[in-house]
């Protein structure tokens, strides 16, 4: 009875207690900060039982650092933060009970984590693709994938971006307009010369790549598709230090030829100054095939073209960068920063065959084009910076100065021999060459502000750049001497100045919500001349992009966020060249004086689950879209041209979904998928021209962990059939497969991979509408074997040079044409 009794008594008070714990529910916040008193954005938060470490619940900080726990039972716990680079740091205990149902952390500071073996820091891996609040990372560095590639395999890979190589052209979940930056810095090249560096320069030295798809109001306005920036490494260490690799590749296809690359990184650190620099070197050798087959309609009778072109290149590529940084008090330091390239680019054989047949499909004539095309483009960047720091709150001031030099001679020359159906010689043959050489000089100057307030920030800046193109052209006949043909030659100069302010304020709504908001004017004047036609082209506007971003932290696990940007897409420089390139007789490009800027309103919902898992949903109307490879026919001389043109608008909705996966311990999986629609309307020949497609691409990457020294990478991609101006493109993608093995302490990498397994990634487009009607196969050097060696030596605990973006990085993708 007496045992009875007491179990009573102990079941009261147990249940009394249960219920009154249950009763309780708190909620807990704080902020995770560094060791300078900065917010340490997403770390990973860890709520534990005080007694025994056992996890109770986890969330993520959000972007200034900042979580929260709700719903917190009666208790004793205590807090841990982590985050990669960092140690893991614990609160002190505290207790959740009926008079504690509000409680406030102090700040958690984590200190940044240097354990070393045998002089070898030890950091965590990152994944491949990291999906961030605003932007995607590539993680390119220390990928197996990755090494020995070229930038341009390597930007192929990042999900959401289709690398289209028969039209030398890079876009962003199917739009076009789209920005590269090498370290911040824009580059003013034509989209041949752009492709030709990113094919050229190796990926050894490449860190990681970011793609922003819609910018605040402190970039640049240009861009409709956003950003995507290229980081080259950063040595984060003490004393002298350097990286050195070594790879070399062969093509696996027919025609198949070699490549190789190497590269140096150096960085010494001593007192107050900072000596940095990085080298590399490329030599690639590649072979394409386009088979273009051609319906031109006229006065009742139909002529077909059937054309087979067969290129061989080669080029060299140095890529260069050295710099100091003077700290000259704790709060101010000042840098100099010299980089650039040089680079060579010959095509010393390229043969085309057409077969001309009438509507009966018999062949009425034939022709041969032998070609040889070489290019020499070196390129200097000349930077000044400051950077002031007037407290640990974060407010700061930043000035830089650039000048920047780009020097190119490109040179062509064809002879084309006709022939009778059976092959015999027919007429003269036609023989023409044409030089061009072009110079472009950029100055820019900015300064940035930053000025914390009690619940938030304000930014402001200024801008103004200066360009100048001065590209001359001389187009030369030979019947017995060659002879200039003025009607062909033409000397184009392009002019433009910007100057520009922003202002950025951001701050916090509430507990939960987060606002930045942002306004940018730029007010632009241009002169376009050709000199030669004696044609100026003047113009002048003043524009204001206003841009939005609102989040909301939903609860522990769920965020959302919705943002608005207005942004401008000025014609590239050589595109308002009115220049003719011609390919053969019969086959020319174009450019357009006549071009507008194009205008986008860009909106973005995007929903984050963990921290990990990614839905986003954006729509954009682009007005004027500018729209290059646009196909004339000229049915009375049998010839094509394709030129950049405007059209009315474009619409574009896209759906992207991102999420990791931990198949196991050693197995993580990362799949980002893309669906987009696109829809264009413009008028050609006085008719309205609707194009609408729907299309989709995946990207997919799997790690495994074969030891603590051996890894394994799988990954793929698959761009699904679409549409851009008149050409609809039929699906394409690729899988490859990479080994690394780290030696000697992990000073040392091996790498060896096999990009594009099964030479599936190629281009097959066809254009039909009115009298345009031809269809295109493009095929290149994209399967390709890789072994690559990576060597760390010297001291390896050396701060970092510091990352800045400089005055010129917003400028640098202006040279595009579609050349």
């Amino acid at each position: 009875m007496r045992l009875l009794i007491l179990l009573s008594v102990f079941y009261w008070f147990a249940t009394t207690n249960s219920q009154a714990q249950q009763a309780v529910k708190a909620t807990i916040t704080g902020q995770c900060i560094d060791q300078t008193d900065k917010p340490l954005p997403f770390s990973t938060m860890l709520l534990v039982k005080a007694s025994d470490s056992t996890l109770v619940k986890g969330a993520i900080a959000d972007a200034e650092g900042t979580y929260l726990f709700e719903h917190i039972v009666a208790g004793q716990y205590r807090l841990s933060a982590q985050q990669v680079g960092y140690a893991k740091t614990y609160s002190e205990p505290f207790a959740v009970d009926a008079e504690h149902t509000t409680i406030k952390l102090p700040a958690l500071k984590l200190a940044e984590q240097q354990r070393k073996l045998a002089e070898v820091t030890v950091v965590a891996k990152r994944p491949f693709i990291e999906q961030q609040v605003d932007r995607m990372v590539v993680n390119v560095e220390n990928s197996a994938v990755a090494a020995g590639n070229t930038l341009l395999e390597v930007l192929e890979k990042a999900p959401g971006v289709t690398v289209d190589q028969q039209n030398e052209e890079i876009k962003v979940r199917g739009k076009s307009g789209v920005i590269v930056e090498i370290d911040g810095k824009r580059s003013y090249l034509s989209t041949q010369e752009l492709m030709n560096l990113l094919r050229n320069t190796p990926s050894d030295n490449v860190e990681k790549l970011e793609v922003i798809t819609n910018p605040s109001a402190k970039y640049d306005a240009a861009g409709n598709s956003g950003i995507i920036n290229i980081r080259f490494k950063k040595n984060k260490n003490f004393g002298t230090n350097g990286t050195f690799t070594v790879g070399a590749g062969q093509t696996l296809q027919p025609n198949g030829r070699g490549r190789a690359s190497t590269s140096l990184n150096l960085n010494h650190r001593e007192g107050k100054i900072n000596l940095f620099g990085t080298y590399s070197f490329g030599q690639y050798n590649n072979f394409n095939r386009n088979d273009i087959y051609r319906r031109i309609p006229y006065q009742g009778n139909v002529t077909y073209f059937d054309q087979h072109t067969s290129r061989f290149s080669s080029s060299q590529n140095h890529n260069f960068k050295a710099g100091v940084d003077w700290s000259v008090s704790k709060k101010t330091t000042v840098g100099a920063l010299f980089s650039g390239f040089a680079e060579s680019w010959e095509q010393p054989s390229s043969e085309s065959n057409t077969n001309i047949l009438n509507e009966q499909f018999a062949v009425t004539r034939r022709f041969t084009t032998v070609g040889m095309v070489g290019n020499r483009l070196n390129n200097g960047n000349y930077n000044l910076n400051a950077k002031h720091q007037f407290d640990d709150k974060g407010r700061e001031l930043s000035a830089d100065i650039d000048y920047v030099t780009y020097n190119g001679r490109s040179r062509n020359v064809l002879g084309t021999q006709y022939f009778t159906p059976d092959g015999t010689l027919s007429g003269r043959p036609d023989s023409v060459r044409n030089a061009m050489p072009s110079a472009i000089q950029i100055l820019v100057g900015k300064i940035d502000y930053a000025h914390p307030l009690k619940h938030g920030k304000v930014e402001a800046g200024l801008k103004s750049s200066r360009v100048q193109s001065d590209n001359d052209l001389t187009f030369e006949t030979k019947s017995d001497n060659w002879l200039v043909d003025p009607t062909r030659s033409n000397r184009f100069i392009y002019t433009e100045n910007i100057s520009a302010a922003y202002v950025n304020y951001s701050t916090k709504l509430s507990k939960k919500t987060q606002l930045q908001t942002g306004l940018r004017l730029e007010h632009t004047h241009s002169v376009g001349n050709s000199v030669t036609l004696n044609d100026v082209r003047e113009r002048t506007y003043t524009n204001l992009f206003p841009s939005v971003f609102l989040t909301q932290q939903l609860d522990t696990n769920n965020a959302i966020s919705l943002n608005y940007s207005r942004r401008i897409d000025r014609p590239n420089y050589q595109t308002l060249n009115p220049f003719i390139f011609f390919l053969d007789p019969y086959t020319y490009q174009q450019g357009n004086p006549n071009l507008k800027p194009q205008f986008t309103h860009s909106f973005q919902l995007t929903h984050t689950f963990k921290q990990a898992f990614i839905t986003t949903l954006a729509y954009s109307r682009i007005s004027d879209a500018i729209i290059s490879e646009v196909p004339h026919q000229l049915p009375a001389e049998n010839k094509t041209y394709v030129t950049s043109e405007n059209i009315d608008h474009q619409d574009n909705i896209n759906l992207t979904i991102s999420f990791p996966v931990k198949v196991t311990k050693w197995w993580q999986m990362q799949t980002n998928l893309s669906a987009f629609y696109n829809n264009y309307k413009t008028f050609y020949n006085d008719q309205l021209v609707t194009l609408q497609q729907t299309s989709w691409n995946m990207y997919s990457s799997q790690n495994l962990t074969v030891s603590k020294t051996l890894s394994v990478e799988v990954s793929g991609f698959y761009n699904g059939a679409g549409v851009y101006g008149f050409y609809k493109f039929q699906p394409q993608g690729a899988l490859s497969i990479g080994i690394q093995k780290q030696v000697w302490e992990k000073k040392g990498r091996f790498s060896l991979n096999l990009n594009d397994l099964f030479w599936t990634n190629r281009f097959i487009g066809v254009a039909k509408f009115q009298d345009i009607d031809f269809s295109v196969k493009s095929f290149w050097q994209s399967r390709v074997v890789r072994a690559s060696f990576t060597y760390r030596f010297g001291n390896q605990n050396v701060k970092a040079a510091r990352q800045r973006n400089t005055g010129a990085d917003d400028l640098k993708n202006r040279m595009q044409s579609g050349s």
